[in-house]
């Protein structure tokens, strides 16, 4: 009985340290702004939002935003805003070969254009493109099916991360600077 009571006098001055940091902690990460990567907030007056593509990163984009308060249309004529996916493409280049020449590595692009307008047809985010690039080794060894497999997954996240690129510019394009 004694010990527990010599322990809990030498941990209440550190527990309280330990708290008043965390706490500490808290009230600055909130105070400077921070947030969680999440979901774009549209400003009602844009909203439903309609996006404009066919093709894994308009796919990506509207699982990402189903979840959220974003709303969203199958109708343009419908929409406040149209995130346009203007062009998406995939190349592929050998960037390592063995003494026999067969490629040991290659490196996988994926390039998209977008801009998004409101429904008069005003610029809010002007035409822009992103290019996202991964390598990817090659075993000659294995068989054809299963590197195209991974090819094909690879060109899957890659849109996966385009979808978060473009939702990142189009919140920072939306959220107007505060004054003050």
């Amino acid at each position: 009985m004694t010990t527990h009571c010599r322990w809990r006098g030498r941990l209440a001055p550190v527990l309280g340290i330990l708290c008043r940091t965390s706490l500490l902690v808290c009230l600055l990460i909130a105070g400077c702004g921070f947030h969680l990567r999440g979901a774009v907030d549209i400003p009602p007056e844009l909203s439903p939002l309609f996006i404009q593509s066919g093709g894994l990163v308009g796919d990506a984009i509207q699982a990402r935003l189903a979840g959220s308060r974003v709303a969203l249309t199958s109708n343009p004529a419908e929409a406040g805003m149209l995130l346009r996916i203007l062009s998406q493409s995939r190349t592929s280049r050998v960037v390592a070969v063995d003494v026999n020449g067969k490629a040991l590595a290659y490196q996988l692009s994926y390039r998209i254009r977008f801009d998004a307008q409101d429904s008069a047809g005003k610029q809010l985010v002007p035409s822009q493109s992103l290019t996202l690039v991964r390598l990817f080794d090659d075993n000659p060894d294995v068989a054809v099916l299963g590197k195209q497999l991974e090819s094909d997954i690879i060109y899957q996240d890659l849109a996966s991360d385009a979808a978060d690129q473009v939702l990142l510019r189009l919140r920072a394009a939306l959220t107007k600077p505060s004054s003050g």
